[in-house]
């Protein structure tokens, strides 16, 4: 049992793990364990760009989870993707830099009551572990973007490896939708349309596992990994005051079920899905689903599981006629050849792309101070994930509300730690949800209106144009909604009179000592924009907070 004892032990090897176990095994003295259910990520296609298709939804790399029917998808399931493999969600995502808004952090200091978490004292967070393409030896970078980012840490920043003419032609009607031009997505305000950037090297998916445990972490005497292993529960003994403390955790490792302790903290950096799982598992969450499943109660905190946040993209397609887009470019095997082999000599190409290229920031009504919209334009086009594409060239358009006032929750279904939780997101269940679907819905079509686009001549397939009423393009979105795979805020922090409030600012469990959650969870509010690069920043942010409280 000596050997299996640590001052830290960090579950989950995804966005945040990756990183705190790099920061948190920095020092020699601070014997570190890195927990990971899934496997290695030596799987080929989670390396190549495109291979995003082939991961998700495949059990060697995703969770598989599945949605509880939604109401307001007019009772649909949606699958669910987490990633389960080193790197997590990192390995599987969109590959998309997004840092959100300023106010998005602001809005988290006011929750919590710690001005740590303000837009300017988060920023260096963000920089300490940025290597942007930008400032790649280049003294003539403007100060703003020096100001703003960072070079030589660890988690790499591209610009894509293809640009398309149709989407430069949508990004052309953007503007004359009125919405800006935008060198930088990431400065605080994301209004605007650009080609977005990417977590790639040189053409490859750049992740968390490369880019924070190897080579460094891994060869570090003081750290040790387990992959393949699942933590079953938490363990706990009395701490001071008769507080529970964590005393370390239960795994199923090489087909035995043992414990393994800790001097110092058990950091879940499970996921926002996992960690709340995890919890209850352990007999800490709401009592009346506790003792609906037979766990002995450890700490009574309502809010484990509660508050689920995620964006819910509505994906317009329309047809067009002369355009270039992968459905035609992929329609042979000769074309899939062509497009095989310039990835092959040169990582450039589609297979080199994200999935989606173009982005846009900008506000569904003028009612909003700031931009509430996020698109995501693909120059391709498909019936669902994982179907094959049209036959005919056409370009996606998916929109999303960045800030909904919807609410769901994860619950877990059993004491069972491999049966997978009630995922209920309750989409589009408030009436100003449904209003900003409809509305969104809306601009997409001012933007496919354009004389920018015009020459390609646009008829719009999904949702089609014979759906006019607010209560039409409502329903619909319900039809065609399907998530960015972006749920946050289930284990959220909050000021210590806040009943709901799962951590503290510091991310600490409240009413357990050594506990901490470092995921997307903890997020009160979802940021607006991809959720990749705010968990990272939050990791770095706790990961100093670990370090100076030891």
């Amino acid at each position: 049992m000596a050997e299996q004892e640590f001052d830290y032990i960090v579950v989950g090897a995804g966005t945040a793990g990756c990183l705190l176990a790099n920061r948190l095994s920095a020092d020699p003295a601070n014997r570190v364990l890195l927990i990971e259910a899934g496997g290695r990520d030596n799987y080929h296609w989670v390396h190549i760009p495109v291979g995003y298709l082939y991961c998700i939804n495949n059990p060697r790399t995703d969770w598989c989870f599945r949605t509880e029917p939604d109401a307001g998808l007019n009772g649909r399931s949606l699958i669910y993707p987490r990633g389960k493999t080193l790197g997590g969600c990192s390995s599987i995502n969109g590959m998309i830099y997004m840092r959100g808004q300023a106010r998005d952090y602001d809005g988290w200091a006011e929750a919590t009551g710690d001005a740590a978490w303000r837009w300017e004292n988060c920023l260096p967070d963000f920089i300490r572990h940025e290597n942007h393409y930008r400032l790649d030896g280049n003294a003539d970078a403007d100060g703003e973007h020096r100001r703003f980012h960072g070079h030589g840490g660890e988690w790499r920043v591209e610009r894509q490896r293809l640009r398309w003419q149709v989407l430069d032609a949508f990004a052309e009607a953007a503007v004359q939708a009125g919405i800006p031009r935008t060198r930088d997505f990431n400065r605080g305000c994301n209004e605007g349309v650009d080609y977005f950037e990417v977590n790639q090297r040189a053409g490859w998916r750049w992740n968390t596992a490369k880019a924070f445990l190897r080579p460094v972490c891994v060869k570090r005497s003081n750290f040790v990994l387990w992959h393949s292993t699942q933590v079953r529960r938490l363990l706990f003994e009395e701490g001071e005051g008769g507080r529970p403390r964590a005393s370390g955790v239960e795994v199923e490792r090489g087909g035995r079920v043992h414990g393994v302790k800790v001097r110092g903290e058990v950091i879940l950096s499970a996921g926002a899905i996992g960690s709340p799982q995890l919890l209850q598992l352990s007999g800490i969450g709401p009592v009346d689903l506790l003792t609906e499943h037979g766990i002995p109660v450890v700490c009574e905190l309502p809010g484990v599981g509660e508050n689920l946040q995620d964006h819910l993209q509505i994906r317009s397609v329309y047809r067009l006629t002369g355009a270039r887009t992968l459905n035609t470019l992929a329609a042979s095997w000769l074309g899939k050849a062509r497009i095989g082999l310039e990835y092959v000599l040169r990582r450039t190409g589609p297979m080199s792309m994200a999935p989606s290229q173009l982005g846009a920031f900008t506000r569904s009504s003028s009612e909003y101070e700031h931009p509430n919209l996020e698109y995501h334009v693909q120059p391709l086009s498909l019936e669902a994930f994982g179907q094959p594409l049209h036959d005919f060239p056409a370009i996606t358009a998916s929109v999303c509300n960045l800030n909904p006032t919807s609410r769901g929750t994860v619950r877990i279904r059993s004491r069972d730690p491999h049966q997978a939780p009630a995922i209920a997101p309750h989409y589009l269940s408030t009436p100003e949800d449904r209003q900003v679907a409809a509305d969104s819905l809306r601009v997409t079509r001012r933007i496919a209106e354009q004389p920018a686009f015009a020459r390609y001549e646009p008829v719009e397939v999904k949702p089609g144009v014979q759906y006019q009423s607010d209560d039409d393009l409502a329903r619909l979105a319900g039809d065609i909604g399907t998530t960015i795979f972006h749920p946050v805020g289930t284990t959220r922090m909050g000021r210590d009179d806040d009943p709901r409030a799962v951590v503290d600012s510091h991310l600490r469990v409240r009413g357990v000592q050594g506990l901490r959650v470092v995921d997307a969870g903890v997020m009160p509010t979802i940021t607006s924009g991809n959720t990749n690069s705010p968990t990272l920043m939050i990791a770095e942010k706790a990961a100093g907070w670990i370090l100076a409280g030891a």
